[in-house]
């Protein structure tokens, strides 16, 4: 009876098993139906666009070649029909359009198409190949033109017109993408890509990681305040205010320890992917001083990150303590200055927190976390594990930090706001019999602050400071534990995270809400660091002025200054902004928000000035035109509002709506006659829009070719098709932007990195410079207005790096162009980077 019962459990709970794998199963197939019939759906579109511009090119081809040489008529008659182009393949939709009705292109009776089933397969097939041939230049048309036209001599002068038909095409999940080369352009094939001569240089990194990380902010006797974000450890003076950047890491950091001899530091990352290769989480050891590498450990030992690190005291920092994010959470110790691994032990399946050496006995390690605090004796390779036993005392669900007392006893800060005070006590044979060993037990209980106890840092002399959760308390301790002095710090900047002393009576306080303080229990605490809290997309900078704005998941509205590195202001909406735009005139800026409502703001005064609503969908992006005159504003209902502007961007009323692409807006951009619109969609449309007509679809995309355009945005478009790596699904690029110069584009991509090639690059595997920081998705890009430096921003880490652009060459966009088409195949190959 036994065993049946278990193997029905056993049955059980496989099937049970299964029916989660079947569920995943059914969605990811779901989702790629519902790819699939996006894709049908603006292929279907495609298709009718190609049909009317075929349509609407023959008239015009037939013309020019008749103008050039009247006898080439007969001939284009034949190739046409040869080809089965006949007025009888018109769309109803273009004769209607037309105003004139032929008989001939009446559809047939069904008894006649029934009646020749095979006739009319051939038929069809011979009209398909005509569309086709004629959409992609095909080479007996084309040979026959270039004959006509060449019979008709001063070949020169008409090599212009065949060009003007030259199109390429790129494939992004399978769909393909035409692109019609510029005029100036004579020979594409002949174009050289090269890397632009300008570099990017890290100049300053915004943000700091307080929500999810703890003991993350050390002070350093050269003046320097050390935290990290991302992948990047920022090196901060805070009497200077200049930053040093170690970025040897290749994934987000998560952990940091100072070394006893206050110079070296030992900084963890958790484990990541670059595309489809595999990085692996280690620890660096490295020189605060120089930044040079020291020592790497544990590459390939690790699983899923580095969640603590902790260096030995009593023996000089000689080895080096590191708690992993496996399941077991696996406790290993280090040889610093041989990178080997002297012993490892698996700790617990609960998370932990924190780990500490003891400052008197490098053989004892202590780790605390959920409900446990365990003492480690390392003795020949090999661990022995006690726990803290928490005896008549409330067992707290999460002992969140602890510190070493002079006397050697252990101090723990828990979820219950107390300080509990450990130590040794003798084994007690009485109860536990002979052979009973020492025990750590709880030796008082301190009641501390309200909620948690969040960090815990000593003094010299012995005292103590606790930071709390709750009531975001700043305590002073005497070395009795007795209470001396609390401030409390801003309920905006969240609870305390960590506390690090700089002179004993000043203050560095990192918070849950990525602000770093700096203050004095007297003279109270100020911000020297903030960041945002949640992912952000939404940048823009100022036309004229030195300042960029950001907004985000987190409903922060924040202006920065590049050239003093600081939050001039932030405000909190009711939504999540997701996109925004400076008015050229300066003065205010617009926020598009995540429920399809938008708002205008004065600079100054910080204050609402207009509010509009499109839709119910998110917006994707706002564009003003080079005069400020319109406003176009992209939603992920498919449509682009416009609005007039007027009264320097403090007025807005309604001029139109463009209505024609099939899935939701990502980008957009306004020629420089602020007449057109390029824009693109979810589904890689590029579509161009003639504003001044009334928000109208140019449906001949053809003579959009040679348009230039104030901004370039659009991920999609001819002058940016290099950006694109082979084998990219369409969501690789989230944001690019062209400099004011025209002489760059800076790319963000879906792996962490931002790219700069020179613009224009046309031609695919254009070669570009690659620059790592972000540990994140890159969300967008952004160049100063007098392109000195480069705004990228990251999703989920919360960071925003400042890039200097470095060198740079003379010439525009259109003169390298026209010259890189020239160029003699005899050219050097360009340099990749």
């Amino acid at each position: 009876m036994d065993s049946s019962t278990n193997s029905l459990d056993d049955v059980s709970a496989d099937s049970s098993a299964e029916f989660p794998d079947r569920a995943s199963m059914m969605e990811v197939r779901l989702q790629a139906q519902e790819d699939e019939i996006t894709l049908l759906k603006s292929s279907l579109a495609d298709a009718l666009r190609r049909i009317r511009l075929h349509d609407q090119l023959l008239p015009l081809l037939k013309q020019q070649l008749i103008a050039v040489n009247p006898g080439a008529a007969r001939v284009l008659n034949q190739v046409c029909c040869s080809d089965g182009c006949t007025s009888g393949r018109k769309l109803s939709s273009s004769s209607a359009s037309d105003g004139v009705r032929h008989p001939a292109t009446r559809v047939r009776r069904n008894s006649e198409k029934l009646g020749n089933p095979e006739r009319q397969r051939k038929r069809l097939d011979k009209k398909a190949a005509s569309s086709a041939n004629l959409l992609t230049r095909s080479p007996s048309l084309e040979n026959r033109a270039k004959e006509l036209i060449a019979s008709a001599g001063s070949p020169g002068s008409r090599r212009g017109t065949y060009s003007q038909g030259q199109s390429i095409k790129m494939f992004i999940r399978g769909r393909p993408i035409t692109m019609y080369i510029p005029s100036n352009i004579q020979n594409y094939e002949d174009l050289k890509m090269e890397p632009p001569s300008e570099r990017l240089e890290l100049d300053w990194v915004y943000g700091y990681r307080g929500r999810d990380c703890r003991a993350n902010l050390y002070f350093l006797p050269t003046g320097e305040a050390v935290y990290f974000i991302a992948c990047v450890v920022v090196l901060y003076h805070i009497n200077n205010r200049t930053q040093r950047h170690y970025r040897k890491h290749t994934d987000c950091v998560r952990c940091l320890t100072i070394h006893p001899d206050k110079v070296r530091v030992a900084s963890g990352q958790t484990a990541g992917v670059d595309k489809d290769k595999p990085l692996q989480p280690c620890v660096h050891i490295w020189d605060s001083t120089t930044l040079v590498t020291l020592q790497q450990i544990g590459l390939g030992t690790f699983q899923r990150g580095v969640g603590s690190v902790a260096f030995s005291f009593a023996d000089s920092g000689a080895f080096l303590c590191v708690i992993d994010d496996s399941n077991e959470h696996m406790l290993s110790v280090w040889d610093c200055n041989k990178g080997t691994k002297h012993a490892e032990v698996k700790s617990t399946n609960e998370a932990v927190f924190a780990v500490e050496f003891n400052p008197s006995d490098s053989t004892n390690i202590i780790t605390c976390g959920k409900s446990h605090v365990y003492f480690w004796t390392l003795s020949a390779g090999q661990f022995m594990k006690k726990q803290g036993i928490f005896g008549k005392y409330k067992k707290p669900k999460f002992i969140q930090c602890f510190v070493f007392s002079l006397t050697g006893d252990v101090l723990t800060g828990d979820s219950e706001g107390n300080i509990l005070t450990w130590g040794k006590s003798a084994a007690d044979i009485k109860t536990l019999g002979k052979g009973a060993k020492e025990t750590f037990q709880i030796m008082r209980q301190t009641r501390a602050h309200e909620g948690s106890v969040f960090t815990l840092c000593t003094l010299q002399g012995g005292a103590l400071l606790s930071g709390g959760g709750k009531d975001r308390k700043i305590i002073r301790w005497s070395a009795d534990l007795a209470p001396e002095r609390e401030c409390e710090i801003p309920e905006k900047f969240g609870a305390v995270r960590t506390i690090t002393d700089v002179d004993g009576e000043e203050l560095l306080v990192g918070t849950t809400r990525n602000a770093i303080l700096r203050g004095t229990f007297s003279d109270g605490f100020v911000a020297i660091v903030q960041g945002h809290l949640d992912e952000m997309w939404g940048l823009a900078t100022h036309p004229s002025v030195n300042i960029f704005l950001t907004c985000g998941h987190d409903r922060q509205v924040c202006l920065w200054n590049t050239e003093e590195h600081k939050l001039d202001w932030g405000i909190t909406l009711e939504e999540y902004g997701l996109c925004a735009d400076f008015c050229p005139v300066g003065s205010v800026v617009s926020v598009g928000l995540s429920t399809g409502r938008w708002m205008v703001f004065d600079l100054l005064t910080r204050e609402v000035v207009s509010e509009f609503t499109d839709g119910n969908e998110q917006l994707s992006v706002m564009r003003y035109s080079p005069d400020g005159s319109f406003l176009a504003v992209g939603s992920h209902d498919n449509f682009i509002y416009i609005y007039n502007v007027t009264e320097s961007g403090r007025r807005y009323a309604r001029f139109g709506k463009c209505n024609g692409h099939s899935s939701f807006i990502t980008h957009l951009d306004w020629s420089k006659d602020g007449k057109y619109i390029m824009s693109n969609s979810g589904d890689y449309e590029i579509l161009y829009w003639d504003i001044a007509a009334g928000c109208k679809l140019l449906r001949n995309r053809f003579e959009s070719k040679d348009r230039e355009w104030a901004s370039y945005t659009c991920v999609l478009g001819f002058h940016v098709m290099g950006v694109w790596l082979e084998g990219s699904d369409g969501t690789d690029i989230n944001a690019l932007c062209r400099s004011h110069n025209e002489k760059m584009v800076a790319v963000a991509d879906d792996f962490c990195k931002v790219h700069l090639f020179q613009y224009p690059c046309p031609k695919p595997k254009a070669p570009s410079h690659r620059y790592e920081g972000h540990g994140s998705h890159v969300t967008n890009v952004c160049f100063t207005h007098s392109d000195s430096h480069l705004l990228s921003m990251g999703g989920k880490d919360t960071c925003i790096l400042q890039w200097r652009v470095m060198g740079g060459g003379a010439g525009g966009s259109r003169e390298r162009l026209a010259s890189a088409s020239s160029t003699s195949t005899s050219s050097p190959e360009p340099a990749t980077s």
